[in-house]
């Protein structure tokens, strides 16, 4: 019975376990040939890739410094703010991401949603995936909250953005920052490399759902803070008066200038209109740029103090020489060139030509200097070239022309403020030339910088002398005259003498000449005029609901400006003074601390020959030049009334040395000639008038 059993199940089994043993065998080495290929051939390459996709390398941006102004109040700083980032390889759907991302910013726009996308699914030359990208920046923290709730693969990583406190204030000076952390105009644009600090890097490890779980840094190094010569108040004071005369004129723009004449520091610079650098993506590109020193213009008759200047300084001329203006009108070829108005002011003085702004005169001023001495004049003055070097981006040089480019035509519209092309700043920069005593100095914005701890300033630069200091106080007393009697009464302010000039220019129209309708005004001027402690240019564009003329439209920004700010800067008057605090001594000889040799201090004043040593008799003068003889004996004048001196208290023949003010009593006389009012010129072809301005 055991022979018969059935065997052959034992050899179905060995053959199965055959077939299995040599399946697993065969799949044991394909295992561990894919695991040598995998871990010894491909090691290096997976390696990385797998560093690739798990690992992230983000540059980490510096907080930029704060910008302050001369008191330390701060114009622009930092605050800390969101950002939503992305692993572009772990979005499936980029449309329906930045749909989705997009309903709970609830702001974004149908540009910045193609954007998204686009970063989302760009490719770089090997076609891969950016690993990590930026869509949303600086968002609020209530959209913050509402995105870390979403279930996507986004991250949201916490940045610094610039904040200006101000809003508009000073935005032409401060400029602003671009998404990329960089300055993009004014001073953030100028002193990137300073304030803009240096980058920091972060090293992310990120999770299977796109999250990053860990992060090492490498800090970044912030910037250093700038301190700007620009006073807040002053700035707010410059662009609300501004802005007043914009819209009440109803001009087109304007532009205002506060400058301190003896170092240079610009204290304002407004311009209308204006942006908030907070939102500089809602304002075109020409509103941004600051046209106080990047658009140039025709500066008209406030050139003429150029001119003066020249002749002065050349002793070609001497204030009180005459001039024939008659009979209104000069001619140069087929070319005429008339007074205001067709005045014929008759034979002037030379300070009445600038006090009256005869075009007459001042071209034949210009004559007299010649080509080649006017154009040296000009560019001593400073036009033709930037005025700093480094806090004004985007300066224009302006527009000159050689001496040997200058026929007399040319030499008089030069004379007068045409031909040539300036910036505000280079205005503003030429009459602080005057106002100090003849030095040009270089207008500066930045004051100081304060980097690891420690404050460094910077220091006043004189570039050149153009004028002497007697010229210089020739040319204040002209100005004098003309804010006095002249073209700029709208400019006084109670109490101060104040110098400037007014002008008027048509402006031009390409390939058309000149226009009808529309003129630049301005008025530039410094006060106190004896001891000047502002220089201040006002420019106003295209003026269409008033008499577009400099004293009628700039004069009167002018007076608010400088009233202002010589109360804010608590400058006493020059012009009925308040009377000095005396106080008795206790003892006849009161020893008093001294630095230095104790030996008395010696006075002298300047020309004192020609000084009198008894007071002088004031009866018959006027104010200016009363207060100007009184100044120079070093006694403080009181006024009461206007006009001419009728009465002086203490009387003529007192000793000079008994007293320290005066007081004079003035009355009006009738006015003989009414004063000239400006005209602007309009240049005509052949046969034509072209009528000059003041």
């Amino acid at each position: 019975m055991a022979d018969q059993l059935d065997n052959s199940w034992r050899r179905t089994l060995k053959r199965r376990l055959a077939v299995a043993t040599g399946i697993l065998v065969l799949w044991s080495v394909a295992i561990e040939a894919r695991l040598i290929y995998l871990q010894v051939l491909q090691h290096d390459a997976l390696l990385a890739a797998a560093e690739d996709q798990q690992l992230e390398t983000i540059d980490l941006e510096p907080k930029r410094g704060d910008i302050l102004d001369r008191h330390g109040h701060l114009l622009a700083y930092n605050v800390d703010t969101e950002s939503v980032w992305v692993v572009p390889g772990k979005v499936k759907n980029a449309k329906q991401l930045v749909d989705e991302l997009c309903r709970t910013l609830r702001n974004c726009t149908r540009q910045e949603r193609e954007t998204y996308i686009s970063r989302l699914t760009r490719r770089d030359a090997k076609g891969k995936l950016k690993k990590f990208v930026r869509l949303a920046r600086w968002i609020s923290p209530e959209e913050a909250m509402r995105v870390s709730e979403l279930k996507l693969p986004v991250t949201l990583r916490r940045e610094t953005r610039r904040y200006y406190p101000h809003r508009e204030l000073a935005a032409h000076v401060l400029g602003y920052v671009g998404d990329e952390n960089t300055g993009r105009a004014g001073i953030e644009e100028q002193y990137d490399g300073l304030i803009g600090g240096q980058k920091g890097q972060a090293f992310l490890q990120i999770d299977g759902n796109g999250r990053p779980f860990s992060r090492l840094e490498e800090p970044p190094t912030p910037g250093a803070s700038l301190i700007l010569t620009i006073d807040e108040q002053i700035q707010h004071v410059a662009e609300r008066e501004l802005a007043e005369g914009v819209r009440v004129s109803g001009a087109e723009r304007g532009s205002a200038i506060v400058m301190d004449p003896f170092t240079g520091e610009i204290l304002a610079m407004a311009n209308v209109p204006t942006f908030n650098p907070n939102n500089f993506k809602a304002y075109k590109e020409e509103v941004k740029k600051n046209p106080a020193v990047q658009d140039v213009y025709e500066p008209g008759s406030t050139f003429k103090v150029v001119t003066a200047g020249a002749a002065l300084e050349e002793k070609l001329a001497r204030p009180s020489d005459l001039i024939n203006t008659s009979p209104g009108v000069i001619r140069f070829g087929a070319r005429v060139i008339d007074e205001a108005k067709g005045h014929n002011y008759g034979t002037l003085t030379f300070e009445d030509v600038i006090v009256k702004s005869s075009n007459v005169g001042a071209i034949k001023i210009g004559l007299r200097l010649g080509a080649a001495r006017l154009s040296s004049y000009v560019s001593r003055f400073g036009f033709g070239a930037r005025t700093s070097k480094y806090d004004f981006p985007g300066e224009s040089k302006g527009i000159v022309w050689s001496a040997e480019a200058l026929t007399d035509s040319a030499v008089a519209s030069v004379s007068m403020g045409y031909q040539v092309s300036v910036t505000p700043l280079q205005m503003a920069a030429a009459f602080s030339a005057v106002a100090n005593g003849g030095e040009l100095v270089e207008p500066r914005l930045v004051r100081g910088a304060i980097r690891n701890g420690v404050q460094q300033m910077v220091q006043r630069k004189v570039v050149r002398r153009v004028l002497s200091s007697d010229v210089a106080r020739q040319l204040t007393t002209i100005m004098e005259g003309v804010v006095e009697r002249g073209t700029a009464k709208t400019a006084q302010v109670e109490g101060f003498t104040i110098a400037g000039k007014t002008g008027t220019a048509a402006k031009v129209i390409p390939g058309h000449g000149y226009s009808t309708t529309d003129y630049n005004v301005s008025f530039v001027g410094f006060v106190p005029s004896r001891n000047p402690q502002f220089t201040i240019l006002v420019l106003i564009d295209s003026p269409h609901k008033v008499s577009a003329y400099g004293g009628t439209v700039a004069g009167p920004v002018f007076q608010k400006i400088a009233a202002a700010v010589l109360r804010h800067r608590g400058v006493p008057p020059s012009l009925n003074p308040p009377a000095p605090v005396l106080i008795a001594r206790r003892e006849e000889h009161q020893p008093q601390p001294v630095s230095g040799p104790a030996e008395p201090a010696i006075v002298t004043l300047a020309a004192a020959a020609e000084l009198p040593s008894v007071f002088p008799d004031l009866v018959g003068m006027n104010a200016r030049d009363a207060a100007r003889l009184l100044a120079q004996l070093g006694v403080s004048p009181r006024l009461q009334g206007n006009g001419t001196v009728v009465s002086q208290r203490p009387a003529a023949g007192s000793a000079l040395d008994l007293t320290d003010s005066a007081t004079l009593w003035l009355e009006r006389r009738p006015l003989q000639q009414k004063p000239a009012e400006e005209t602007p010129p309009l240049a005509t072809g052949t046969g034509g008038v072209s009528r000059g301005t003041p």
